[in-house]
């Protein structure tokens, strides 16, 4: 079994929570930060240790002598004994409470000291029972908002976040595409479509001897389990509980079977209609005409082949939701032209205007962040700390922000002084608390030096949707604020998004000219896709950030993009898709 960063990570955040639920001093955090680290490591940890041993972890900032040696137990032998030996002491299954909002550990251990609750079903049965309201310091509210944050968790369980899971998706493709066996891979399914969650993965490949791709797949490190292993089809569940499909397709009928697994359902199913109408018949094995009694193929090697033969412009996978893509496709001349938007490319993005850096919450410094961007090949970026209203991020005031300006005004100098003629610019910006009122927790006379201003909603989640709606709208008024970051707030699995009227929010961006965010943190995504189409269709402009909080968090930007795609968003809609000046131009000031 392979032990991930995330992996290590999510345990020491469990160690944390069970040592904050014995009431040990000081440990909980120190366990917390090294699972940060670990979290957000450019490397992972199994390679450190492969390289230099537990000496090597202990150079990893934050891990010392006896942490390096738990994460080398955990590396070597799959578990950790003084794991296990803190949930002996205090048996709760901490991970089935995750997404219950506002359930922290204290509350666990409240739970279970009182009424014995050790996972969410006990959780449900007290609940439901009335018998939480009667424990110190819950009540009533309490007990319904744990009744609303299980039935959110029931509606998310069995969906992995798709920028979580990503790497182990292109790790297990990039050891397929290895094999001299395989001539051609793809991963479809919603994993193609970049789906914000998904649920199972569709591998297809290509290959004249499937014998040897099904025995290497079935035998992988990950595999918890097989389901099957035959000759055109293996079916096996990760130790991590995804399921994955392996399917061998012959050339003949690549494109077509690549279509039919890519989906979605709705999609194909308007396609197989489109078919019908011209007496054809489409499925995974190609698109067929009836010709002297005999079934005849006429396409299904490309994708390309099959949406041209419907009389259709080839939808890019992200679009294929059976939204008004197929309509729009339809090849309306000699010409070959359709509706359908030029969506945003994957390599069109100049800049990233939402990130942290260690003066608040982020895990590097502003020249280190500023250094891997330029390294993704980014023209500039907003370094765009949180403020003193968010105590627990050290939120910066008005005078903490105009010091960081001089690091930023340093980093930009040495930047120039090293960089020759290749431009890059680190742009003073802020992630502005907007306040209960509706106010900013910064001063106008501050806020109108920055060079980008973003403004967020991190507390009063439960608001009515009016009071909610025109507290946002305040913000957006203030002449200077021109970005509203991660606009509905929600995390996916763990959080729902608090009540706004969207279409009102969207049209008081379009009157204000505020920019909109996709926030491409692979458990935001906020915007929902959606959404991003009202904008689109609103003509409010949006911006793609990766929120990153540490350098490994700035790839995340792809995400972002994706969201963008399936909101049929074109580079003209995406302010950072756009060169510096023209960029800095649409701003408010």
């Amino acid at each position: 079994m392979k032990i991930t960063n995330r992996d290590i990570a999510r345990l020491f955040y469990e160690i944390a929570a069970y040592l904050e639920m014995q009431a040990v001093p000081f440990k909980p955090r120190a366990y917390e930060k090294v699972a940060e680290v670990i979290e957000n490591l450019n490397e992972e940890a199994g390679l450190i240790y492969e390289r230099g041993g537990s000496k090597a972890l202990g150079e990893i900032p934050g891990v010392g002598v006896s942490i390096a040696e738990k994460i080398e137990e955990l590396l070597r032998t799959g578990s950790l004994k003084y794991y296990k030996e803190l949930k002996k002491k205090t048996p709760v299954d901490l991970n089935s409470f995750r997404g219950i909002e506002g359930l922290g550990a204290k509350s666990i251990a409240k739970l279970y000291r009182a009424l014995n609750v050790k996972n969410i079903a006990d959780l449900e049965k007290a609940a439901l029972s009335h018998k939480i309201r009667a424990v110190e310091s819950f009540g009533e509210k309490s007990e319904e908002n744990i009744l609303k944050g299980i039935e959110f968790v029931k509606k998310s369980s069995g969906r992995f976040v798709l920028g979580f899971v990503m790497p182990l998706v292109r790790e297990i493709e990039s050891r397929l595409r290895g094999l001299k066996e395989v001539d051609k891979i793809v991963v479809a399914g919603s994993v193609r479509r970049r789906k914000e969650t998904i649920g199972d993965i569709d591998i297809l490949v290509i290959s004249k001897k499937p014998n040897a791709v099904m025995d290497f797949f079935v035998a992988m490190p990950e595999v918890a389990r097989v389901y099957a292993h035959g000759e055109t089809k293996s079916a096996i569940k990760l130790n991590n509980g995804l399921d994955v499909d392996l399917r061998v397709v012959g050339q003949e009928s690549y494109g077509a079977a690549l279509n039919y697994f890519t989906g979605s359902k709705e999609h194909n199913v308007a396609l197989r209609e489109m078919a019908i109408k011209r007496r054809l018949k489409l499925n995974e094995y190609g698109l067929f005409k009836k010709k002297s009694n005999r079934e005849m193929r006429i396409a299904c090697k490309t994708e390309e082949e099959l949406y041209d033969a419907l009389g259709l412009a080839y939808i890019e996978p992200e679009l294929r939701e059976n939204n008004g893509e197929i309509e729009a496709a339809i090849l309306k001349d000699a010409n070959k032209k359709s509706n359908l938007p030029k969506l945003v490319g994957y390599g069109d993005l100049y800049g990233d205007l939402q990130i942290q850096s260690n003066w608040t919450d982020g895990a590097n410094s502003i020249e280190e962040m500023a250094k891997t961007a330029r390294g993704l090949g980014l023209e500039y970026i907003a370094i765009t700390d949180h403020t003193k209203r968010l105590a627990m991020t050290h939120g910066l005031d008005d005078e903490r922000i105009k010091d960081q300006w001089k690091e930023i005004d340093a980093v930009n100098s040495k930047f120039k002084s090293t960089n020759g003629n290749k431009k890059f610019k680190i742009l003073k910006g802020t992630e502005c608390d907007i306040l209960k009122d509706g106010s900013l927790d910064l001063s106008d006379s501050v806020l109108s030096r920055l060079d980008v201003v973003g403004v967020s909603v991190h507390s009063y989640f439960n608001l009515s949707r009016k009071e909610q709606t025109e507290r946002i709208k305040r913000a957006m008024e203030n002449p200077h604020v021109d970005i509203l970051f991660h606009p509905t707030g929600r995390i996916i699995k763990k959080r729902e998004a608090y009540d706004i009227d969207i279409d009102d929010i969207i049209r008081s961006a379009k009157k204000t000219g505020t920019i909109l965010e996709i926030d491409a943190y692979p458990d935001r995504l906020d915007l929902k896709d959606e959404y991003v189409r009202k904008c689109v269709d609103a003509g409010v402009k949006l911006t793609i950030d990766s929120d990153a909080h540490s350098v490994s968090h700035l790839a995340y930007i792809e995400y972002g993009i994706s969201q963008a795609r399936r909101g049929w968003a074109t580079r003209e809609d995406i302010v950072n898709a756009w060169p510096f000046e023209k960029m800095l131009q649409y701003f408010k000031r």
